[in-house]
């Protein structure tokens, strides 16, 4: 399709759609969100002449996986987003079905270039993938390079979402991969330049390191150091439930280990989320030394098209931007800083579940210390209920109406939940465990008690958070 075609198309969908979207209760108030269609992986994620950048797939036709390319929003705090034109749009032969994820870098000359998958199906039912260049035109928009590589000996057409940095002596990229043989693996290349790869070799994935058996195919690979070690975040699919562990359909997690450049030496699987949706995060350093990460608060081929924002003309949120930490060698999250910034006048409550008077969350933070056995109702679609040891997050299916769960450990501390009218995000033990989901509790939703034990005490701190709106 010709990109000028494609773009009549895009803004007509803007213009038709935007008040509709706006219009849903279900919008958040300050997290990011397309304005109109499908929003998925966050790409790009970077500080880059004293902007945050942050780029996303996005078909602004509809709320289908179809017509995807890049959108993209800028900052100077994280909290005020502004729209910028839109990045990447499917227009060449080599991204025909999608511009699909990647990542975002300053080059040699200090120039922002994007390194992304061209993604190519065919009418058997094969594809190709081929990982792409476009640089910043100094216009807003962004000068398509074409591919720089193509698909490796032994791989499948999934070799997707480059992850791009510079380790000071040359380029480095990992990839996620699907083998012949349906194994997911990382795939590590080097460069001397953006333009020219060379294949290392898979340094992590299914039978390697020690998991085992461990998925057919690895998705959104993201390494880099933290302290004094490297972390390795991927998306592995067909891991099977085991236990309150990987209980979703694809999985989103860490390993931690050394990294010499060539070789990544790495210790257990670790679930970076516990919660029904979030997959495919991102993250970047910014000038201030911090390890910073967006995640996708959804994810694909579950029930997302029962999703009541369907008739509005959009679907999907980011999560907040987190901080990634360590506690020992433990990976943590909290939210950033500045988050801070939009919270109100602050009400506390101290005192046992059946005194509970019921706190507006439409849009709020909370910090909660909990004592003995019980839960707490976020309108009435969503549960959180404690007990020794563990925390549990239920909620109804939006396609079945029936109730379902996610767990994670808890040692018992404090636990922050934010709040933003379809999406809570559970951070537990300080950033130890995070639970995220999406519900649909309607307008104006409370928080209120559930059951509790005798002598079970709630200390509750709640601030409304303001509203910080996409300009």
């Amino acid at each position: 399709m010709k990109e000028s075609h494609l773009l009549n198309l895009v803004v007509r969908s803007l213009l038709a759609g935007q008040l509709k979207a706006a219009a849903d209760p279900h919008r958040p108030r300050w997290h990011l969100a397309a304005p109109v269609g499908l929003l998925n992986d966050p790409n790009g994620f970077i500080e880059h002449d004293g902007r945050y950048h942050l780029f996303y797939q996005w078909n602004p036709l509809g709320c289908e996986h179809r017509n995807k390319g890049w959108g993209h929003v800028t900052s100077t705090d994280l909290l005020h987003w502004q729209h910028e034109p839109v990045a990447l749009l499917p227009t060449e032969a080599y991204e025909s079905h999608g511009c699909y994820s990647g990542s975002a870098v300053s080059d040699e000359q200090g120039r922002l270039t994007l390194i992304y998958t061209g993604n190519v199906k065919y009418p058997d039912g094969s594809r190709t993938a081929y990982q792409c260049l476009a640089r910043a035109d100094g216009e807003g928009g962004f000068a398509k390079l074409g591919p720089v590589l193509d698909l490796p000996q032994g791989y499948s057409g999934h070799v997707r979402d480059p992850k791009v940095w510079h380790d000071g002596r040359q380029w480095l990229m990992v990839l996620g991969a699907r083998t012949l043989d349906d194994k997911g693996e990382v795939l590590l290349y080097r460069g001397d330049t953006l333009d020219a790869w060379t294949l290392v070799g898979p340094i992590a994935g299914s039978g390697r390191g020690g998991l085992g058996d461990f998925g057919y195919m690895w998705e959104c690979p993201d390494l880099f150091p933290l302290g004094d070690s490297h972390v390795l975040i991927s998306c592995p699919q067909g891991i099977a439930p085991l236990g309150d562990d990987y209980r979703n359909l694809y999985q989103c997690g860490w390993l931690a280990g050394n990294f010499d450049g060539m070789r990544f030496e790495h210790g257990a699987f670790h679930e970076l989320d516990w919660g029904f949706e979030f997959y495919a995060p991102q993250t970047t350093q910014d000038r201030q030394g911090r390890r910073l990460l967006f995640g996708w608060l959804g994810l694909p081929e579950e029930n997302e098209m029962s999703q009541p924002t369907i008739p509005y003309g959009w679907i999907h949120q980011m999560s907040c931007p987190r901080e990634l930490f360590w506690q020992g060698d433990w990976l943590c999250q909290r939210p950033v800083a500045e988050l801070v910034a939009l919270k109100g006048e602050q009400t506390r409550f101290e005192g046992g579940l059946g005194e509970f008077p019921g706190l507006a969350i439409d849009s709020a933070w909370l910090d909660l210390a909990l004592s003995g056995e019980g839960s707490l109702w976020f309108g009435a679609v969503a549960e959180l209920v404690w007990q020794p040891g563990r925390l549990v997050l239920r909620r109804q299916n939006w396609q079945s109406g029936a109730w379902e769960e996610r767990c994670c450990p808890w040692l018992g501390g404090k636990i922050t939940v934010l709040c933003d009218r379809s999406s809570l995000e559970c951070f537990v033990d300080g950033g130890r465990q995070s639970l995220s989901t999406r519900y649909f509790p309607g307008e104006k939703p409370q928080l209120s008690s559930g059951k509790g034990a005798d002598g079970s005490k709630i200390c509750l701190d709640h601030w409304p958070l303001a509203t910080c709106l996409v300009q």
